[in-house]
């Protein structure tokens, strides 16, 4: 059931309230109860659990207060089987959550109607997954993350991610494509405010999600996308999944700090390694040195989450890794074979074949066609393996 309108105008004051953030606002709901019990005590009463300067600024409503509940309430009424705005100890409120170290206050979502009424939310945690990795990510990682949770979401588990470039936008994909009808399929934890679209290109992948998953968003609506928030909201992402999967990750990623968290919050982590020349791979790689769970297939995440319908998994896998190369020349093979698994450049695969740069060119351009190789910046040319 959506907020009621004076429910929400006490929410959103405590939340916008300058400094009080989310840790003065939990204590302040601890000792009074609902927002609105907060607004009626005397600053003197207020400064009893928080600063003297938090309790001053408690008395007086907010600037942009007013504007924003309007525009909240004119979102939650435009759509109200799907739009909701969920209060921390909300029925719908996600549980696991409540376990991280700094909850959200409010969390803002969108959804298909279905799922709010199933309850899928907060229900989801014990069967998600996070898959995060490189905004900037090599075909391979492109692949592999949206073969993953192809896969781990026909099994039934949910793919959350934050709707980045890359592997993010990929991961949701895959879930998308995976999932049965009636599933929540992935979850996008964004970094803006759920009435903006960031990056502008995974528009018809917003609302897609929103149609077979969920928009989740801590901030505001009118949020912009502020550098600062992306990092923030990594968070909630490890915080909402049983487990964390690094795709590909350079050591300064983003992707790192979800798994960092992930670790804090005591859930498992998997890698998926790649090659020693890949800036891409050395953060997964320095997972995997740190305890990280090394994964090769699906299958293996799976194994560890106790699956849910192993044989789903078992028999997409089996057929992806057959139809890689079937109906390939015996020039093709032994290309692929020559080429291996990491980036190689021309010069090297003409003197591991012997072919000259004409018949390289054809048979290479034939592979690409297939789509089991891809040509990298650099001309560098990567096979490209399913999960």
């Amino acid at each position: 059931m959506s907020m009621e309108r004076d429910d929400l105008a006490a929410w959103l004051r405590l939340q916008l309230t300058p400094g009080v953030g989310n840790v003065g606002a939990r204590r302040l709901l601890t000792a009074f109860g609902l927002p609105q019990a907060i607004f009626t005590q005397p600053a003197s009463v207020l400064a009893q659990v928080v600063s003297s300067t938090q309790a001053q600024a408690l008395q007086e409503a907010p600037p942009d207060w007013a504007d924003l509940l309007e525009t909240t309430w004119a979102w939650l009424q435009a759509a109200p089987a799907e739009h909701r705005v969920l209060a921390i100890g909300d029925a719908a409120y996600p549980a696991s959550l409540l376990n991280i170290e700094d909850p959200p206050l409010l969390l803002y979502a969108k959804g298909a109607a279905r799922l709010w009424e199933s309850n899928a939310l907060a229900a989801s945690s014990a069967r998600s997954l996070a898959v995060v990795g490189s905004r900037n990510p090599t075909p391979q990682g492109i692949g592999n993350a949206r073969q993953f949770a192809h896969t781990l979401a026909q099994a039934g588990l949910t793919i959350v991610s934050g709707m980045a470039l890359g592997i993010d936008g990929a991961a949701h994909e895959g879930a998308l494509e995976g999932a049965a009808a009636d599933q929540l399929a992935t979850i996008a934890v964004v970094g803006t405010g759920l009435d903006r679209v960031y990056p502008r290109q995974h528009h018809d992948l917003a609302h897609r999600i929103a149609q077979h998953g969920l928009l989740l968003s801590e901030y505001p609506l009118g949020t912009a996308p502020l550098a600062a928030n992306f990092p923030k909201r990594n968070r909630i992402i490890s915080g909402l999944a049983h487990a964390t999967l690094v795709v590909e990750a350079a050591l300064q990623s983003g992707s790192l700090i979800t798994a960092r968290l992930s670790t804090e919050q005591g859930k498992d982590v998997f890698a998926i390694p790649g090659s020693i020349h890949a800036t891409q791979a050395r953060g997964c790689h320095a997972l995997i040195k740190q305890g990280a769970k090394l994964v090769e297939s699906a299958q293996d995440i799976l194994e560890e989450f106790g699956a849910l319908d192993p044989a789903k998994a078992t028999a997409s896998t089996a057929t992806d890794t057959d139809s890689d190369t079937a109906g390939l020349s015996r020039d093709a093979l032994q290309l692929l074979d020559a080429l291996g698994f990491d980036p190689t450049g021309l010069d090297a695969l003409q003197a591991r074949t012997g072919l000259d740069t004409a018949a390289l060119q054809v048979e290479l351009m034939q592979l690409e066609l297939q789509g089991v190789l891809a040509r990298l910046p650099g001309g560098l040319f990567q096979r490209l393996a399913r999960c």
